[in-house]
């Protein structure tokens, strides 16, 4: 349940390297029927809200509820406007330069107007990934905790993008991975070491959240230095959008608490980004962080559109998107049973259980003209298959009761033909 620790502290996992070729082993089979099924690596042109044209079908004319474009603004006309100009004024889309060296000016103009609207020191990154790729291993360094290198410990929820780096990050420091959202196994491990930093999603990719309010608590406690990537929770939550766990922390952020999020998803343009507390974390990170140091910056079409919606999220229209997605998902919850009813974050997934079937359930769904997300391990756990969803504000009413009426009736054929 989103939020929920368990009632009993289990010990933390020792972590291993990731074993790629077992992983590829169990998955083949199933990524091979997705791809049989024309389920996965498709292309298609946008027609408008939520609708895609899909080229290798004639470009017939499907409702996409892949898309984390949570309020809708990967296609507001702002923001497309906003990529545009960039490129008019600048005449050039990208420099081949580290960002030590050289940089658009627009790109510390959009810095500083999100630093401004976040309340934090913001430095931007051509992709959450990238940024998550810089953060850790200087975290695991010790340089922002006192000089003392941190027991790094994973929510074992926690994204791809992030657990990807615990073996590079053990060759710095000791790496712990603990069940999902325990934090009484976090506390133990906070009370046996003298420096922990806690590695966690804000928003779930399948659903569900961290406790902010418990982890600061633990953070007030003992000190305990915390990383979450709010990538699915930026802009849908907070008056200026500034996201799930940015919402939550009144005032500064301070020595202890860092927030990487999408310029993607609800935010409409392109990019990542983190939020920092102090100028000696901006500092370490402009000059040591990999992906600052050794590579480029967003392009001029991104730092454009990220210019025009850090504009919009700044006006009435980001509140009226928020109640829309709000409404959007309760449609969705009045017609679909999931686990994950009720809750204001704005992914679904209704679990199927075996992943031939899923994927059976996703091509009966999208000859009816609805893309959905066929899930299945590594994404989920092995034999826990299902259907993931995204209801945005660029949904239309109708289009949530169609995708409701036509899930709710593609599972019950499945029923009747698993039937002796």
């Amino acid at each position: 349940m989103a939020g929920e620790t368990s009632g009993q502290a289990r010990l933390p996992t020792k972590s291993i390297p990731r074993n790629t070729a077992s992983l590829i082993q169990h998955a083949q089979t199933h990524f091979d029927a997705a791809h049989f099924h024309g389920l996965m690596a498709i292309y298609g042109r946008p027609l408008g809200d939520r609708a895609v044209a899909l080229r290798h079908d004639g470009g017939r004319r499907v409702v996409d509820f892949v898309r984390c474009s949570y309020l809708g603004l990967d296609n507001h006309p702002q923001i497309v406007a906003g990529a545009i100009e960039a490129l008019k004024e600048y005449g050039a889309l990208h420099w081949s330069c580290a960002r030590t060296r050289l940089n658009f000016s627009i790109l510390g103009e959009l810095e500083e107007a999100l630093s401004d609207l976040f309340r934090a020191r913001v430095i931007t990154y051509t992709t959450v990934l990238a940024a998550n790729m810089g953060a850790l291993p200087l975290i695991a360094s010790g340089h922002l905790t006192g000089g003392i290198k941190p027991v790094m410990v994973f929510d074992r929820f926690a994204h791809a993008t992030l657990a990807f780096h615990k073996g590079t990050i053990a060759a710095e420091t000791r790496v712990a991975t603990i069940a999902h959202n325990d934090l009484d196994a976090l506390e133990t491990l906070c009370q046996a070491n003298s420096s922990v930093a806690f590695v966690c999603d804000g928003v779930y990719s399948m659903g569900g959240n961290a406790d902010i309010a418990q982890l600061r608590r633990l953070q007030d406690r003992y000190g305990l230095f915390l990383y979450i990537d709010d990538a699915h929770g930026i802009s849908i939550f907070g008056e200026h959008g500034e996201g799930f766990a940015r919402s939550q922390i009144q005032g500064p952020l301070g020595e202890r608490t860092i927030i990487a999020a999408s310029l993607g998803k609800g935010f409409g343009a392109s990019g990542g980004l983190l939020m920092l507390g102090t100028a000696r974390q901006e500092e370490l990170f402009r000059r040591f962080a990999v992906a600052h140091a050794f590579s480029a910056s967003l392009n001029v079409a991104a730092i454009g559109a990220a210019m025009a919606s850090q504009v919009l999220h700044r006006t009435d229209e980001l509140a009226k998107l928020q109640q829309r997605l709000r409404s959007r998902t309760a449609l969705f919850d009045s017609l679909v049973a999931t686990g994950l009813q009720g809750s204001p974050l704005p992914i679904r997934t209704v679990e199927i259980g075996d992943e031939l079937t899923a994927i059976a359930a996703a091509r009966g769904l999208l000859d009816r003209s609805f893309y959905t997300s066929a899930i299945f391990f590594p994404t989920v756990a092995r034999d826990r298959a299902g259907l993931r969803l995204c209801p945005t504000a660029g949904h239309s009413e109708e289009d949530i009761r169609a995708v409701g009426g036509a899930i709710n009736n593609v599972l019950v054929e499945l029923e009747e033909a698993r039937r002796p």
